[in-house]
């Protein structure tokens, strides 16, 4: 019989799993071995492998195509290995630098590829890519934001749609995101950084900086609206089941949730990650966003709750749109196909 948490992570993620990469049989594979979560990062740690060896064998026959695919694949089991594995920190460094690495092998054999790019905030450098759409001379570019435990790796297939409709993606990871979260914590001025990404593709030639979106997802949506608010010079957001206050609901949220946030956050337990939580706010700031908004959250979400969007909704002052998924859970995965197409589309429509 598996454990609590085994059972609420294959109940609450395998439809994220899917939509983001992991191949439905790989999961299954994988989860009904698993009996207990000091299991979890072991098993699809070794399916990582397993991909990776096949990637390694497509480049030597020079299958450069079947490598991108096998190696995006290896990268996608490596994360969500380690996404939510926090209390081992290192096989959690380990599946960062093993998800990290395939992604940036696959890059450049990526179609269109992907262009690795640092760019400076403060006293460091946040990585991410750069991928420009064939055929489009200097594009509008939108600026893809990932969430509490997703990284720039597992916005690949957002990416995809954004690209399909001629628009120019940077994923990268933020303080507390992916390769990051080992020097800095989550922070809640998260506007502070979406203003060092559209400095830096100010300087970036091959797009048009002067049309840039964004995309958050989950608590990425949040940091979006922060970046909304404080920096005019975005003309489009799409937020994507993210929190009006990350706080607001600490208690009914997954123990998984909450733990991640915590190590994340830099909290010493429990109660200081909610007083941190609950800095993450957009009160005060939502009315300041007056860009052509749309914000996207499924009514059956179980880790932010559905007035969090409402709240977002009513209290920005630009344009704005709303759309609910009746059968949505956290983030719409399963029904990538109800919200991934329409929200490219509009975002293509206002850049």
């Amino acid at each position: 019989m598996k454990d609590a948490r085994v059972q609420s992570a294959i109940n609450n993620w395998a439809p994220r799993f899917v939509a983001n990469g992991i191949d439905l049989n790989d999961f299954r594979k994988i989860t009904d071995k698993l009996e207990t979560w000091d299991q979890w990062f072991d098993g699809f740690y070794e399916m990582g492998i397993k991909h990776e060896e096949l990637a390694k064998s497509a480049l030597e026959q020079k299958r450069y195509r079947s490598a991108a695919t096998h190696l995006f694949q290896a990268s996608m089991n490596f994360h969500f290995g380690k996404y939510l594995f926090v209390h081992d920190r290192k096989k959690l460094v380990l599946g960062s630098e093993k998800a990290a690495s395939c992604y940036r092998q696959a890059m450049p054999l990526f179609s269109p590829l992907g262009t690795e790019i640092q760019i400076s905030f403060e006293k460091s450098l946040l990585p991410g890519y750069l991928r420009l759409p064939k055929e489009v001379v200097k594009p509008a570019v939108v600026i893809i934001v990932c969430g509490l435990d997703s990284t720039k790796e597992e916005m690949h297939n957002i990416a995809e749609v954004l690209l399909d409709r001629g628009l120019a993606t940077v994923v990268f990871d933020g303080p507390g995101q992916g390769e990051t979260e080992f020097t800095q914590n989550i922070r809640a001025d998260y506007e502070k950084v979406i203003t060092a990404v559209i400095d830096f593709l100010e300087t970036t030639v091959e797009v048009n900086a002067s049309r840039v979106g964004l995309m958050g997802v989950s608590l990425g949506g949040y940091y979006v609206c922060r970046g909304a608010a404080a920096d005019k010079r975005i003309k489009a957001v799409v937020e994507l089941a993210g929190p009006f206050c990350f706080g607001a609901h600490w208690q009914d949220e997954p123990p998984l949730t909450r733990q991640a946030f915590q190590v994340r956050s830099g909290a010493k337990d429990d109660a200081e990650a909610e007083i941190l939580a609950k800095k993450l706010t957009l009160e005060g700031m939502a009315s300041n966003i007056k860009c052509p908004l749309l914000v996207v959250h499924g009514k059956l979400d179980r880790v932010i709750a559905l007035d969090e969007a409402y709240k977002i909704y009513e209290q920005a002052s630009g344009p704005k749109e709303l759309l609910l998924l009746d059968e949505g859970n956290h983030v719409c995965n399963n029904l990538p196909y109800m919200y991934r197409p329409y929200a490219s589309d509009w975002l293509a429509n206002k850049l």
